[in-house]
């Protein structure tokens, strides 16, 4: 009998309860999972190469199973199989379930503000374990948030050259995120928003004119193939939700020797990840000109209309996160996020952005270091 995908999900859920918590004395083996291609940064570095180093400085007593791509769960479905402890780590892009994750949504709002990932990694992860009203988000939807991703400014992968207002002009473009979408909208183009996973085949089959992503996608996503023409206008970046997110039941069963090995596996994982993401960016750019991918740089009134767009969405970003996220005071909220970037922006001045160490070593002080010894328990 062929089973049903929901069915083994179900049945994984069913069985990992009693067995995956288990006393230290024998090893915890768990599931982790990564909605992205095996090869992806996020998930290469975040999830591959994290989980080796939970085992090693567990000394295989963390024994973590590690399912990546959709063959598991969906990427809508990480938070909620989160949850229902299908896997006990996941990530989860909070741009898919934004009833869930209102206010992880409207800090995500600034994206298209932003263009350095290092920092915002730093940041965002730094912002999401202290502030209160982003940790009672995380409590209320059953996961506790150890760590975040940060993408490289997202480009457009085109079928057509887009290089210009009319150019754009009547594109349907995968986009992610309402800011850039409404940028799109103003523009004169129509956003879709579909999951990074759908993009290849949403340009092959020609639903979709263009895509929004980072450019590693040219060659990690073989985005090549179906979109011969590259524009290097930024549109935004993109962080909102944990790239590791706990069930809370997994997270609280063990103890702190093991939760410890898992900050430290953690930062260590997401400053490399951050690093190796950007230089995967910028050599999958030289990589798909040399398969015949045309790259432009954006025409002036291109580039002015996002510019502007820009500083109109952050002049009145405090009355939107209000509004449209229900949050009580958009004003402390933003300023928490900004003044903590700021705080980055300074910590960063004086270190090597490619010493993966001292950029692990720095995340483990002023960040994990920093938790309450019952971050995260119920």
């Amino acid at each position: 009998m062929k089973l049903s995908k929901k069915s083994i999900i179900t049945a994984l859920a069913a069985v990992s309860a009693p067995f995956l918590v288990t006393p230290a004395s024998a090893a915890t083996s768990f599931l982790a999972n990564s909605f992205y291609d095996q090869q992806h940064p996020l998930s290469k570095y975040g999830y591959e190469e994290w989980a080796e180093s939970v085992k090693e400085l567990s000394n295989g007593d963390l024994n973590p199973k590690v399912y990546t791509g959709t063959v598991l769960l969906a990427p809508r479905a990480n938070l909620q199989g989160i949850r229902d402890n299908v896997v006990q780590v996941a990530s989860h892009a909070a741009i898919y379930t934004p009833t869930d994750l209102p206010v992880a949504n409207a800090i995500q709002e600034l994206g298209f503000n932003f263009s350095d990932p290092l920092t915002t990694i730093l940041a965002v992860t730094d912002f999401s374990t202290h502030n209160a009203t982003q940790l009672a988000e995380w409590d209320k939807s059953g996961v506790v948030y150890l760590g975040s991703y940060a993408t490289p400014p997202y480009i457009l992968f085109c079928r057509e050259p887009v290089r210009n207002l009319a150019e754009i002009k009547g594109k349907r473009i995968r986009a992610a995120g309402s800011t850039v979408s409404q940028w799109l909208e103003e523009a004169g183009a129509i956003p879709v928003n579909v999951p990074s996973s759908e993009m290849y085949t949403g340009l092959d089959r020609g639903s979709l004119d263009c895509a929004t992503n980072a450019a590693n996608d040219l060659i990690d996503r073989s985005m090549y193939e179906v979109a011969e023409y590259t524009t290097l206008l930024p549109t935004g970046m993109y962080w909102s939700g944990p790239h590791w997110g706990f069930n809370p039941g997994f997270w609280s069963g063990l103890n702190d020797t093991q939760r410890d090995v898992f900050k430290q596996a953690t930062a260590k994982a997401m400053t490399r990840m951050a690093v190796q993401y950007i230089k995967s960016s910028e050599s999958a750019l030289e990589a798909a000109k040399a398969k015949g991918n045309q790259v432009f740089e954006p025409e002036a009134d291109l580039k002015k209309s996002a510019d502007d767009f820009r500083q109109k969405s952050l002049d009145g970003i405090y009355d939107l996160v209000e509004e449209k996220y229900d949050i009580a005071d958009g004003k402390a909220l933003i300023d928490d996020y900004l003044q903590t970037y700021e705080k980055w922006e300074n910590l960063l001045k004086d270190i090597d952005r490619e010493d993966e160490d001292a950029l692990a070593e720095l995340a483990k002080q002023e960040i994990y270091d920093t938790l309450p010894a019952d971050y995260g328990i119920r």
